[in-house]
């Protein structure tokens, strides 16, 4: 081997560690930036659960209730509508100050209610109307808790700060610990956070009219945007001619999936309220408006999926003497199947998660029922989010992380039905 061969050789070597060197660098950052991500995840779902998690559970206070028939049922006749008259609240301080007798003074026994829930005397109420044989009775009965003492018994006080720093004085913590110690303070299952709307009250505050606002928007949203938007992919891909024309369709097409979605809540806020005078607040302006937006998703997803299926299908089909439309729609559109709902589930679950559309809409409103139909004012599920937020009360903290919780596990829903779909249906070529 002569010198230049050895020193060429020597080179190329020096060059090849160099190589290796740079590799396992690069590999090194990109190992670093993955688990710097799963380190962000983590610790962004790391809070939120840390802080929504006890929205799940709630506290209750038992107390021993006397039914009295004087004060819920003079009459006797034991009449649903007589019975939802009942002076329930009356009922509820008797109870309270028995319970304390050593509470005689007006504003201790004031404080002495704050540690029950406004809504335990319709919870008492809605007992005795399903419940009618209770009038005349004395029952051991659990009601919910005000949301300061939910907040204590959660941890999510501290009874170490100063008096004047805390929500609950001296006194009141006495009366919860001696409610404890009697065995009469527990804490369940919070079914009214799933069941129940919105409400001034912390403890009363649920998704339920949330959830089925945003049941009522992404339905609208599903029917009007999935036949419309696969319907005019087929034609864009199949069927248009390749003209001036459907260039300008294709582009603005793409631009639109890239559009800000506050534009297309200032669209149907123009289109859908102020040309057609739709009520405002309502789940079907929340679903066009959100159909305005997914349309270019399942379009440009659709297009996508067709334009996957290998050319010979076409022609296969052609050979046997298909026509145009049979081509697509007995074998073309069966293929790309698949790819189209895929599609179309991203771009739902795009649409379950924005807000500033419908805040744009007036879906921000403070609706307490339930709504029934489309046309019933309603909210959705990100946007009581984005209500709690901004609420003063710490109570809506929890509520709001429990709220978020729920979102982002129907998004992992979604987002896991679209890949179980295309891994099970997918058919390589």
């Amino acid at each position: 081997m002569t010198n230049d061969t050895w020193q060429l050789s020597e080179r190329a070597a020096r060059r090849l560690k160099k190589r290796y060197r740079r590799e396992r660098r690069l590999k090194a950052l990109g190992i670093l930036a993955i688990c710097l991500a799963l380190g962000v995840l983590a610790l962004l779902l790391g809070s939120v659960i840390a802080r929504g998690y006890p929205a799940f559970v709630k506290t209750e206070i038992a107390l021993e209730i006397s039914f009295e028939a004087k004060l819920i049922d003079p009459g006797g006749r034991l009449e649903p509508s007589q019975l939802a008259k009942g002076k329930y609240g009356k009922i509820l301080r008797q109870a309270l100050f028995e319970t304390f007798p050593d509470v005689r003074e007006r504003a201790e026994r004031r404080k002495l209610t704050k540690l029950l829930s406004k809504a335990a005397r319709f919870e008492l109420r809605r007992m005795v109307v399903d419940r009618p044989e209770l009038v005349g009775t004395t029952k051991r009965v659990w009601l919910s808790a005000a949301s300061d003492v939910d907040m204590l018994i959660k941890g999510n006080m501290s009874r170490d700060a100063p008096e004047a720093e805390r929500r609950l004085n001296d006194r009141q913590l006495a009366w919860i610990d001696h409610l404890a110690a009697a065995g009469n303070l527990r804490t369940v299952f919070n079914g009214r956070f799933f069941t129940g709307s919105d409400s001034r009250e912390p403890e009363l505050a649920g998704i339920g009219g949330a959830l089925m606002g945003s049941f009522w928007t992404l339905l609208i949203t599903l029917v009007l945007a999935f036949p419309l938007g696969v319907a005019a992919a087929i034609y864009l891909q199949e069927f248009a001619p390749k003209n001036r024309l459907t260039d300008f369709i294709e582009v603005n097409i793409n631009n639109l999936a890239a559009v800000p979605s506050i534009v297309f809540g200032l669209l149907g806020l123009a289109i859908f309220i102020q040309l057609f005078e739709l009520p405002r607040s309502t789940a079907i302006v929340g679903g066009l408006t959100l159909m305005l937006m997914t349309l270019p998703t399942i379009i440009i997803a659709t297009r996508a999926a067709l334009a996957a299926v290998p050319p010979s299908i076409r022609e296969a089909a052609h050979g046997v003497g298909a026509s145009p439309v049979q081509v697509v729609f007995h074998h073309v559109l069966p293929l790309a199947l698949p790819g189209i709902m895929t599609g179309a589930i991203i771009g739902m679950a795009r649409a379950l998660g924005e807000t500033a559309p419908l805040l744009m809409i007036g879906m921000v409103a403070f609706i307490v029922d339930i709504p029934a139909d489309p046309f019933d004012s309603a909210t959705a599920l990100p946007v009581q989010i984005f209500l709690w937020a901004d609420s003063p009360e710490r109570g809506f903290e929890e509520k709001m992380s429990a709220a978020i919780l729920v979102l982002l596990a129907f998004l992992m829903i979604m987002n896991g039905l679209a890949v179980f779909l295309r891994k099970r249906f997918e058919i390589r070529w």
